[in-house]
């Protein structure tokens, strides 16, 4: 009995197997996908002075290379460090880090 059950667990397993494996997926590689995180542009210039002094206090090797602002007034900031390092940070419009 016990090889009954094991030879019909075992065929059973291999035809699940077969029928995946017939499956044809086609991806259409024009496709881009876009994440929108509600964030615009802005120039570095039209950041609320708190923010850049944030950015000069923390990091004083840093310059930001872009910024953005969402609706609730939060930045995000591209900076690039002398090192050539890069990242992302992110304020509110009081100079006060914000994880996002």
């Amino acid at each position: 009995m016990k090889k009954l059950f094991f030879a019909a667990v075992l065929s059973f397993g291999s035809l699940t197997a077969f029928a995946l494996s017939s499956e044809n997926v086609s991806l259409d590689s024009t496709q881009t996908v876009i994440a929108q995180d509600d964030f615009s542009e802005v120039k570095t210039s039209d950041l609320p002075e708190a923010v850049s002094t944030a950015v000069s206090t923390e990091y004083p090797s840093a310059t930001i290379s872009k910024a953005y602002v969402n609706k609730k007034e939060q930045y995000k900031l591209e900076i690039t460090l002398e090192d050539g390092t890069t990242g992302t940070l992110y304020a509110d419009k009081d100079g006060k880090w914000i994880e996002l």
